[in-house]
């Protein structure tokens, strides 16, 4: 049997404000919430399953110094559906590491966005086609890996 993802947990010091963002702008739904002092999470799904847990535990922002979580990379169904979204990051103000649709690498089809959550945390949204032509922003080594 070969593993896949099943969710991927990420810790975070504010919940309320991850929350915001990963539910209003990036879209995922709020499937269960717990509120208790000391105890807060919040489970994300995208309508058929379960996707992102959001703990409340980090006392700071991501570090990406330290070993662990390099990047959450997210699939997009068409190269139109990231631009929506990087416009939609845009005017919440986020933090994006390169300018606009990238390429992942010379000549690649594949390609997005690449930014940060309200705790720092590296996040793409990419296509696997649609991006011919983008730009890359490091010529011999893979875009998301160097963000």
């Amino acid at each position: 049997m070969t593993l896949r993802t099943g969710h991927i947990g990420l810790n975070v010091t504010d919940l309320d404000r991850s929350l915001a963002f990963y539910r209003d702008v990036l879209g995922f739904v709020l499937v269960a919430e717990g509120k208790e002092e000391g105890r807060r999470y919040a489970f994300l799904g995208d309508g058929e399953r379960l996707v992102l847990t959001l703990w409340q535990q980090a006392g700071q922002p991501y570090d990406g110094t330290r070993a662990g979580l390099h990047h959450l990379a997210l699939e997009a169904d068409s190269i139109e559906r990231v631009r929506e979204y990087e416009e939609a990051l845009r005017a919440y103000g986020v933090d994006f590491a390169y300018e606009g649709v990238v390429a992942h690498r010379e000549g690649a089809a594949s390609g997005g966005i690449f930014f940060h959550d309200p705790d720092g945390t590296r996040l793409e949204i990419s296509v696997p086609s649609g991006a011919e032509g983008a730009p890359v922003p490091h010529e011999t080594a893979p875009t998301c890996g160097f963000f």
